[in-house]
């Protein structure tokens, strides 16, 4: 390492050493301020590590706790990271300001003491400062060569007379040692977003909507400044925060996602929404994650829910990113993402995490989403791959001995995502994977969400075959089933009807397919309390059964089941062996 001359360092080098000062309040981090002010008080040989997602406000937390060492009389410097040399020449300044002779600097010019050493010293002979090392997004690059941040032999190192504290995207403990205190930040809540909009803009709208406006954008301090900055500004077309939140549905790009010339520069892209986690992903490419990249574009484009990690597969990723990988290079890319926070795990009430899982937070979903989009040369490639993934998966749910209801809520808002698609519009494959999830889901009691999974399922269908396929008409039946099981049982009815009447026209009136729709119309009556009318047509159905399928078969035993049902709750006693409803059946192809 190259050692800076005297006469720079007396002239004053290159950069101040004093802490930044904020141009508004820190909002929603009194918890954060409070331990890392305890800290500041009692080192006892440890150091802080404030780190999070680029964007989190992470510089912020470190700026407002210097301004409370400086309230306190405390030295304060601050460093914030360009490049190992000044880096190094910083911290000579630092020591030299807590006076460090300048003939011991001689010594390590020399090669008889190390400098880091030295510097270290000296702040360990210094009561009450704090030094801030801002923005060590690659603690490996921090040095000395051959120097790990955990064996606290480089720069970086824990202390009891004052307090370090390092800024970082690098959320692993192991990077930084036992001596690290880390503190990783997380998005505002609502209330302090809002507030922070409001300091910002305090005419653009009411508590309430700047809250809402704070929620849509995540809690991620960068974007709310981002978005306070340009409500003020006098030429922009958005003026209110329930302007701009109605804007961001069909101008993300536009406003949060556009891109920089001057985005090349670090500096310059950590203070842009789009840019700035582009920095992480290209540090992870340095360190030899080059899949992290494509691995977060193929989580960007599934919903906005927990992922379930088994479906990044190495076939997946090799598809959607056209280069051959393996489990390893999976998992590293998972890991990085993980380790800068650009994918989190989901927690449980209480805190505890939930393994096997993954979330994204929303603006770094959406934008590394419009990202590929615009960026991509095929974009389609990634939505085909992810789309054959979720089939995959979704026949593994079915086929397995006992239908897994939980696999099958982790796959619902995706494969939903996936069958919204304009790509997937007539991917029957899909359609019928959709359909699968919506059967596992029916029978866990989730109807709601099989009544969603049901209505897309029929409109692929729908537009792939044509309303009156007799494939589309067994969607359908499913898709009245599933409103009849949610309690929109005239919706049920009428489409059973439908149904009814194109089974009837196309394949007979003792068709099975035909008698399954005349049962469910039936049972859909009887949910509406026209027990009388469903008690004809389950004795219409229960004829047809006995005469076509002898009285001991399960469909004619379900139809003197349904009948006995009815004519009790007609007020009438029927024959029979049932005392209520038996399941229901769903299309022809499961009866």
């Amino acid at each position: 390492m190259r050692l800076v001359t005297l006469e720079r360092l007396r002239a004053g080098g290159t950069a101040s050493l004093r802490a930044p000062h904020g141009s508004s309040p820190v909002r929603g981090r009194d918890g954060e301020l409070d331990s890392l002010r305890r800290l500041l008080a009692r080192p006892q040989g440890r150091y802080a590590v404030v780190c999070g997602v680029g964007g989190i406000g992470k510089t912020a937390l470190a700026s407002a706790l210097a301004d409370i060492a400086r309230v306190e009389g405390r030295a304060v410097f601050w460093i914030r990271w360009r490049d190992r040399e000044e880096l190094a020449e910083q911290m000579i300044r630092t020591a030299l300001a807590c006076g460090l002779p300048e003939a011991r600097l001689e010594e390590a010019r020399a090669g008889r003491a190390g400098l880091p050493d030295l510097v270290w010293e000296q702040l360990e002979q210094t009561d009450r400062w704090l030094l801030v090392l801002d923005n060590i997004d690659n603690p490996q690059a921090v040095g000395p060569d051959g120097e790990d941040v955990a064996s606290y032999r480089g720069w970086i190192r824990p202390a009891s007379r004052g307090l370090l504290l390092v800024t970082s995207r690098n959320t692993d403990p192991a990077v930084w040692g036992i001596r690290a205190v880390l503190r990783r930040v997380v998005p505002l809540e609502p209330a302090a977003g809002g507030q922070v909009l409001c300091d910002a803009v305090p005419h653009a709208g009411t508590a309430e909507e700047a809250q809402a406006l704070a929620d849509r954008l995540g809690g991620l301090p960068l974007a709310l400044h981002a978005v306070g900055r340009y409500l003020a500004a006098p030429g922009s077309r958005h003026r209110t925060f329930t302007a701009y939140t109605t804007a961001l549905e069909t101008q993300l790009g536009m406003l949060l996602g556009a891109t920089q010339p001057q985005a090349s520069d670090p500096a310059v892209a950590r203070t842009l929404i789009r840019h700035t986690w582009e920095l992480s992903l290209d540090e992870l490419a340095t360190d030899g994650i080059p899949l992290a990249r494509p691995v977060l574009r193929l989580l960007s484009l599934l919903a906005p829910a927990s992922i379930p990690i088994f479906l990044l597969t190495p076939e997946l990723v090799t598809e959607a990113a056209g280069q051959s990988t393996g489990e390893i290079e999976v998992e590293a890319a998972l890991n990085g993402l993980h380790t800068y926070g650009l994918v989190d795990t989901p927690t449980r009430q209480g805190g505890q995490p939930v393994l096997g899982q993954l979330v994204l937070h929303p603006l770094v979903r959406e934008i590394t989403a419009h990202t590929h989009t615009i960026e991509s040369t095929e974009p389609n490639r990634y939505q085909q791959a992810l789309t054959g993934r979720l089939i995959q998966a979704a026949q593994g749910v079915m086929s397995a001995r006992t239908a897994d209801s939980d696999t099958a809520r982790l796959l619902a808002p995706h494969v939903l995502a996936a069958a919204t698609h304009t790509t997937n519009q007539h991917n029957r494959l899909l359609a019928n994977a959709v359909d699968r999830i919506s059967q596992s889901l029916t029978k866990a009691g989730d109807y709601g969400s099989a009544l969603q999974l049901q209505q897309a399922a029929h409109s692929i269908t729908a537009r792939s075959l044509g309303p009156d396929h007799l494939e589309t008409l067994n969607s359908r039946n499913n898709l009245a089933d599933a409103l009849d099981l949610f309690g929109r049982h005239q919706e049920a009815a009428d489409l059973h009807q439908q149904v009814l009447t194109a089974r009837e026209r196309a394949l007979g009136a003792d068709h099975a397919d035909t008698l399954l729709s005349r049962n469910n119309l039936a049972l859909a009556l009887d949910d509406l309390g026209r027990h009388q009318e469903a008690a004809d047509l389950h004795r219409q159905v229960l004829t047809t059964r006995e005469r076509v399928l002898g009285p001991a078969h399960p469909h004619t035993l379900h139809s003197r089941d349904h009948l006995a049902a009815a004519l009790r709750a007609a007020g009438r006693t029927g024959t029979g062996w049932g005392s209520g409803r038996s399941l229901r059946f769903f299309g022809a192809r499961r009866s």
